[in-house]
């Protein structure tokens, strides 16, 4: 997990490397993600196989639920932090605890308990104090990328629940579902965009350097995570997870030269108990 937290806290940053020598966003996304994909299938040969209709259809229904969860999570992530603030857009994302609660009472009949209450205040009190602009009115995002990073922790937390859900799906087949997810909703994209060519054909060895590395990471990080997420009490992973804000904060301090306000620490507190808090609803809840 703590692993998993310094990959996701710093994969910001050689994207908008990747970025700033015309490799776009969207483009970028795809081509590490397929580098991960086919990485996954020496590493994970027999995936493929859980990926058949069974029972019914449930194990091919759930399993497209957490493609396209699972996928809109890393690649609404990926966009946001590339053309926003890295802690706000973070933080954003890091609703998500809201958002399984609400998923959860969908998807697994879970009734809210005090903790649950008590996370759906926190929440939004921290998204309240942290976007909250007296002349701007209503506390809501403040442009696309914030926007793309609440979406982003929406995928998550239903991917999440999902993946809770689908108990007979593997951890290869989960940490398969988020690469393959991603390839598939960042394709159209990219070919409604246009200028792959151009984009491929301009990238030299240093971009494809990174490029190539970046995939073996997001393979072997899904895979890690998924993995940790079986094993690991969900309290003890919440708390571990949470590690990422660290290293997101001092590394968009250091490398791009963004700081927070006092409002947005505020905001970043209540945000972070919340998410402290999910990992009890989850233990209370088996």
């Amino acid at each position: 997990m703590l692993s998993g937290a310094l990959v996701w806290g710093l994969i910001w940053y050689p994207y908008r490397v990747l970025q700033d020598v015309g490799i776009s966003g969207a483009q970028a996304t795809l081509i590490t993600y397929l580098l991960a994909m086919l990485c996954g299938a020496f590493m994970l040969p027999r995936v493929w196989h859980e990926f058949r209709l069974r029972d019914k259809g449930i194990t091919g229904w759930w399993a497209f639920v957490l493609l396209f969860g699972a996928g809109w999570s890393n690649f609404g992530y990926v966009l946001a932090m590339l053309h926003g603030e890295v802690m706000r857009v973070l933080l954003l994302f890091y609703l998500a605890p809201l958002w399984t609660i609400l998923f959860s009472y969908w998807l697994l009949d879970e009734r809210l308990n005090r903790y649950g209450y008590l996370i759906i205040a926190l929440s939004i009190s921290g998204a309240f104090v942290m976007l909250w602009e007296p002349q701007l009115g209503m506390p809501l995002p403040g442009n696309l990328a914030e926007w793309l990073g609440l979406s982003a922790g929406m995928g998550f937390a239903l991917s999440n629940v999902v993946s809770r859900r689908a108990v007979h799906l593997s951890a290869g087949v989960k940490s398969y579902s988020v690469l393959l997810g991603t390839v598939l909703l960042t394709a159209p994209l990219l070919w409604w965009q246009g200028g792959m060519d151009s984009q491929l054909l301009s990238a030299g060895a240093q971009a494809w350097s990174i490029l190539v590395l970046l995939g073996i990471a997001l393979c072997g990080t899904s895979y890690i995570v998924q993995y940790a997420l079986v094993y690991l009490p969900a309290n003890r992973a919440v708390i571990l997870f949470l590690f990422e804000l660290v290293v997101a904060a001092a590394s968009s301090y250091f490398l791009a030269g963004e700081a927070m306000r006092l409002q947005e620490w505020l905001g970043a507190l209540l945000i972070v108990a919340a998410s402290l808090l999910s990992g009890k609803l989850y233990t209370e809840s088996k």
